[in-house]
C-alpha cells in the first residue's frame, strides 16, 4: 500500500486562503460552469448542478448548522423561516 504524506510531513501549513481558485455558485451573478463553460444550472438547497455536464458546485450563500438537533439549512439572503432537513 502506498503511503500518502501529510501536510506536516511535507512541512506545509494548512492555509485555506492560499489554496487558490475555489469554484462556488453565486446567486444573482452569471455563473459559468468550470467543466463546459455554459450557464444553465439546476439549483438546490446546498449545491447547483450544471444542466449540461453535471458539474456540481456548492452554493456560496448556503450555510449548514449542525448541533444536537436535526440540521438546519439556512440561506443568508432569506428572511423566511428555516427549512428543516429530512
Amino acid at each position: 500500500m502506498t503511503h500518502v504524506p501529510t501536510l506536516a510531513e511535507l512541512k506545509m501549513a494548512h492555509d485555506p486562503m492560499g489554496r487558490g481558485y475555489h469554484a462556488v455558485y453565486r446567486e444573482n451573478e452569471v455563473n459559468h460552469c468550470p467543466g463546459c463553460g455554459r450557464t444553465h444550472w439546476l439549483v438546490g438547497r446546498l449545491s447547483a448542478e450544471c444542466a449540461f455536464c453535471s458539474t456540481a458546485l456548492p452554493l456560496a450563500e448556503a450555510v449548514v448548522t449542525l448541533a444536537k438537533l436535526p440540521p438546519v439549512i439556512t440561506h443568508r439572503n432569506c428572511d423566511s423561516k428555516d427549512a428543516w432537513a429530512a
